[in-house]
């Protein structure tokens, strides 16, 4: 086997690559694309957990100008990550490869209840974990709650999935003259002004030196590649 250089992961997916070339919902292209992705992880070893976001279905500030409360707004959104999370696990069963979602809000009919030390206890067991509804609270993020996560677990790296293969200093797909970083530190983030990730979320990971990846998800390699120590995407640490 080859050598890994990262053997815990917490995979960040957000709502919206559930969607594929659609407008909204889960794409069954997409969910096998990442249920196969995360397979290949498991086959080389790596314990994953599976942070998911649900802006494929509601996101919390959808219900500006709705007369829905913000914060009833934010725990719709929580759900929407239950269905997402309920989707994936599908998906990865029926691939062969063992699951146990946890949920940050209490729904027993459907998930486990988050406990930190049972969730450790399922890595080690090689199941994957997925973390559904946000961290419980209103007003925080599925990008909080993968930092979040991530350091309670002692994950080795955050990598999170998006549409670009890595962090530029503008949006390359507005701008065809963006330059890609490969390498940057937490305070370089800061000082460019970059967009990584929410605010609360980018500063849990700098003050803990957890370590996150932005690279492109849709890539059939790119999460092998990482784990194996080779460079994809743009590495966000404390440290160049």
């Amino acid at each position: 086997m080859s050598q890994l250089k990262y053997k815990r992961i917490l995979l960040k997916l957000s709502g919206e690559s559930l969607m594929g070339s659609q407008k909204f919902g889960i794409t069954a292209e997409m969910l096998q694309h990442y249920a196969r992705q995360i397979k290949g992880l498991r086959e080389l070893g790596v314990e994953v957990t599976v942070v998911i976001g649900g802006g494929n279905i509601f996101r919390g500030i959808q219900s500006d100008g709705t007369g829905i409360e913000g914060v009833t707004g934010d725990y719709m959104g929580m759900l929407a990550t239950v269905i997402n999370g309920l989707a994936l696990q599908s998906a990865l069963e029926s691939i062969g490869i063992q699951t146990r979602m946890m949920t940050a809000l209490k729904m027993e009919s459907v998930a486990e209840p988050y406990i930190r030390r049972r969730a450790i206890r399922h890595l080690e067991k090689g199941r994957v974990v997925i973390c559904a509804a946000g961290t419980g609270n209103p007003f925080f993020t599925t990008d909080s709650a993968a930092a979040l996560r991530a350091n309670e677990i002692k994950a080795d790296v955050i990598l999170k999935g998006t549409r670009v293969d890595g962090i530029y200093d503008a949006d390359p797909e507005k701008n065809p003259l963006a330059v890609k970083f490969d390498h940057l530190t937490f305070a370089k983030v800061i000082s460019l002004g970059l967009e990584v990730m929410d605010m609360t979320a980018f500063t849990l990971c700098s003050e803990n030196d957890m370590p996150i990846i932005v690279f492109d998800i849709n890539q059939n390699d790119n999460l092998r590649d990482i784990v194996l120590g080779k460079p994809v995407g743009t590495l966000v640490s404390g440290k160049l």
